[in-house]
């Protein structure tokens, strides 16, 4: 199936099945993120050996979150949920002191159809804790849209404008402003939030970035703790950082009546550039400096650029970062045949789609397809043909590839890397590059080693 939403642009559909991890996997960086929140996975045995495996725990550290595993007496309704879970939430709450307990519901809880939403408003009233519900299971198209569903859960909690002394605002960089009300003075712009987890030192680059544009920054959903969630309203402007958190955007606009702020994410140079551009315009702010800025940074990269210059990539699509990271690559001279992606919602990424389709014309290349939940048989036929320099994939494919000749990248490890604002540019970079240099330095012991024998 094709769909062409432009002359240039199309899309292809396919009817492969998810190859990617499971969304209860978000725990892994939401519980780092949240700092006074507890996450409870309630699941089978199955969904305990998968977090002890993709974590990678070490048995000295304490990670706030754990199991409810669910057994053959809970499965047939033999046993009483709410008791369970209350038992381990009292547990909790004595051995944590948490701000919040965050239940995770897996395919187990879909299918025996728990009512998790009915139980939690009860249970936090009796224990005193807020309990949220996110339901991060199988059925997603992408391992990372687990954060999409906590993060959408989280914003029906964010306090309502008017509800909390709004006059006192911290920064995540630390840094304390006065908020003057917007209807007495034209001084400063509306409020803005940002959404999507990051890391504490990733958020406050952001943050400063639009700092230096007069842009301050309201806080950030999730927040780094939970008593600091942000205000919304309708006269909050959003902005998303992270293209797999569509249901998040939808949630903040119909429920909260935000206005959301469509823009490229911000990853790499050109996108960072074009993410404080898109925002600053929305609230009639003429940038200063931002052309300078980037081209800096592309100046950094000149020894990466050089190694990336003429390679060709091909994406298999895991985590829905494929698009800005193909973009990003194309502004850096490759060329990328193929873009796969386990789902596309084009309403909320149809800025970067208009930036992608410009960088390719302005990098005089052609547009790479699209295609939408690929069946990896087919992607294989077509890397066996086109012979890329380089194929982005997830884990499950990359040593098969790899015994085929293709060089691999591990996509999930974009997922978990520094990878938003201009300063962590050169982290991606270092990151694809180092299948590239790693089979070069072995061609290049290969002929020294030939050349010896030679002469031997």
């Amino acid at each position: 199936m094709s769909i062409e939403i432009s002359e240039t642009l199309t899309f292809e559909c396919e009817t492969g099945n998810y190859h990617t991890f499971c969304p209860i996997s978000c725990v892994a960086w939401l519980y780092q993120k949240i700092e006074d929140s507890f996450f409870l996975v309630v699941g089978t045995k199955t969904c305990g050996y998968f977090l002890q495996n993709a974590l990678g725990v070490m048995i000295f550290a304490e990670p706030r979150y754990a199991m409810a595993e669910l057994e053959e007496g809970d499965i047939s309704a033999q046993l009483n949920d709410y008791r369970e879970l209350k038992r381990l939430c009292v547990q909790i709450g004595k051995d944590r002191n948490p701000s919040v307990i965050i239940w995770i519901g897996t395919c187990t809880t879909e299918i025996i159809k728990m009512d998790l939403e009915g139980m939690a408003p009860k249970l936090e009233t009796e224990i005193g804790i807020p309990i949220v519900v996110a339901r991060a299971n199988g059925l997603d198209y992408a391992f990372t849209q687990g954060e999409d569903t906590v993060s959408a859960a989280m914003a029906h909690r964010c306090p309502e404008q008017g509800t909390r002394d709004e006059s006192m605002h911290i920064t995540p960089y630390g840094e304390k402003y006065i908020e003057s009300s917007i209807t007495n003075s034209n001084d400063r712009h509306p409020s803005l939030v940002l959404f999507g987890s990051l890391p504490s030192t990733v958020a406050s680059q952001l943050s400063l970035e639009l700092k230096r544009q007069s842009i301050d920054v309201s806080g950030w959903l999730p927040a780094q703790r939970y008593i600091d969630l942000p205000t919304l309203g309708d006269s909050v402007y959003v902005c998303g950082v992270n293209p797999f958190l569509s249901r998040t955007a939808t949630i903040l606009m119909r429920r909260r009546k935000c206005k959301l702020i469509g823009a490229p994410f911000p990853i790499g140079p050109d996108g960072t550039r074009a993410w404080i551009e898109k925002i600053s315009s929305v609230f009639g702010i003429e940038t200063q400096g931002l052309d300078e800025r980037e081209q800096q940074v592309w100046a950094s990269l000149g020894d990466y650029l050089d190694l990336v210059r003429g390679r060709s990539v091909f994406f298999t699509g895991d985590n829905l970062l494929e698009i800005s990271l193909a973009r990003f690559l194309i502004r850096c001279g490759m060329i990328v045949y193929e873009i796969g992606i386990p789902y596309m919602d084009k309403r909320y990424q149809a800025a970067e789609l208009t930036l992608s389709r410009s960088t390719c014309r302005e990098m005089c290349v052609p547009i790479p397809r699209i295609v939408e939940k690929p069946d990896n048989y087919n992607q294989i036929q077509r890397m066996r043909e086109l012979q890329p320099d380089l194929a982005i994939t997830g884990m499950a494919h990359a040593n098969p590839l790899e015994a085929r000749g293709i060089n691999t990248k591990w996509s999930v490890e974009f997922t978990f890397a520094q990878i938003h604002g201009f300063t962590n540019a050169k982290d991606v970079l270092e990151s694809v590059t180092r299948p590239l240099r790693r089979n070069n330095n072995l061609e290049t012991l290969g002929w020294a080693v030939l050349v010896k024998g030679e002469k031997e």
